[in-house]
């Protein structure tokens, strides 16, 4: 089944001959292919002195693959699927949601603030009309983790929090998001900078993590707290890191990815491990979470980033080609830099110019970048499944695949 799934449109399954613990590597090595493209990757080690960067290896397995063949498309289960653990139930978002009931309540509970401005300024965000794929994924591992170790029907109230406190990093970080990027909406409304100001949108994201902080202390576990405070160090860096750029064109996709990785996958990768810590003792289950997390988070950016091309802003709940007008170059630019060379010079000076953004758009979609950032995606998730399937059968870890599925297929 995997194998039908993970395939570059051209035959041939994309991956490193040698598995990289880093960011910028989907994992282990999947399927392989024909022995054309195995010639290539045998080439590749993408930890040693000479690696071939992402793009010239795309490039390079692609022209050795010459058969066209088409990606299956995932399509959400329906209500009352049978798992493959033989057991049934209605949708991955809501099974979840049974260990989230009251999730924003809980943490309106948590920004004890008795200042009505900051209190509005803070809850902001907390009005429950987000996606919460952050804690829906948190909850299911935990209890994904406790059957694999002990048949535990229950997830811990320790667990429970750090879906809450997943929840409260990413909203803080959306605050200050829009403050760098100087948005003025989000999630189909005004931002809080727009509405209050830069000055105060950035002292309430400030609140939002510290209550986390406070949080994460009452849990009581050193190395869950040494876990997620590596989160809130990432995020700095891949703020960073976006803020940068590489002259080099070929050093731009790891910059790239190693950015994407810090700023949305760090998260769903350290709660994914707090949570099997706190639930199981074995360092393999630990490391089977977080891969899982690290894999989806990327992949799941990658699709946003193709999502700014292909969707609408009503879609989306904020306006689309916002990165281009960021003077972001993200995946599906940086494909199309392959078929249109001049596109470099406009990454270059950021798409400063004016004429700029327009053009990079019409390149990228005459391009066959989005369809590449598309399949990269893919082979994320393919290997965030080859992960996750290693944990004793059971509706939530069968609903975790099927997350994702999902992540290929949203449109907003």
């Amino acid at each position: 089944m995997a194998s039908r799934w993970w395939r570059w449109r051209r035959g041939c399954s994309w991956r490193p001959a040698a598995r990289s613990s880093g960011p910028g590597s989907p994992g282990r090595a999947g399927p392989s292919g024909p022995s054309a493209a195995a010639d290539v990757r045998a080439q590749v080690r993408l930890g040693g002195s000479r690696p071939i960067p992402y793009i010239n290896l795309v490039k390079h397995l692609t022209s050795a693959c010459p058969n066209v063949c088409r990606i299956s498309r995932f399509h959400h289960t329906t209500p009352d699927s049978k798992t493959h653990s033989g057991e049934k139930y209605t949708d991955p978002f809501k099974l979840g949601w049974r260990d989230l009931k009251g999730l924003y309540e809980d943490i309106r509970k948590e920004l004890l603030i008795s200042t009505s401005e900051l209190k509005e300024m803070s809850e902001y965000y907390f009005d429950g009309k987000g996606k919460a794929f952050r804690p829906i994924i948190v909850a299911l591992m935990a209890r994904a983790c406790n059957i694999h170790h002990n048949n535990s029907r229950h997830v811990q109230a320790s667990q429970r929090t750090i879906a809450l406190i997943a929840e409260m990093i990413h909203t803080a970080s959306l605050v200050h998001d829009d403050v760098i990027d100087d948005a003025s909406s989000r999630r189909g409304k005004h931002t809080v900078n727009k509405i209050w100001g830069e000055k105060k949108a950035v002292l309430a994201g400030d609140l939002i993590l510290s209550a986390a902080s406070i949080a994460l202390a009452r849990i009581g576990n050193t190395t869950v707290i040494s876990i997620l405070t590596q989160v809130i160090e990432d995020l700095v860096r891949g703020e960073f890191l976006q803020l940068g750029s590489k002259e080099n064109e070929n050093e731009r996709f790891a910059h790239y990815l190693e950015k994407t990785f810090k700023k949305t996958a760090s998260l769903i990768a350290n709660s994914c491990k707090a949570v099997s810590v706190l639930g199981c003792p074995d360092p393999v289950v630990h490391e089977i979470a977080y891969q899982y997390g690290k894999n989806v988070g990327i992949a799941f950016q990658l699709i946003d980033d193709v999502l700014d091309f292909t969707s609408c802003s009503d879609q989306m709940g904020k306006p689309t080609s916002a990165d281009l007008k960021l003077g972001l170059a993200t995946g599906p630019v940086l494909f199309a830099c392959q078929q249109f060379p001049e596109m470099n010079a406009m990454i270059m000076r950021r798409f400063s110019l004016p004429g700029d953004v327009d053009r990079a758009r019409q390149y990228v979609l005459q391009s066959d970048g989005v369809q590449q950032t598309t399949y990269l995606a893919q082979q994320y998730c393919h290997e965030a499944i080859r992960e996750i399937s290693k944990l004793r059968p059971s509706p939530e870890r069968d609903a975790l695949i099927q997350l994702s599925e999902i992540v290929l297929t949203r449109d907003k």
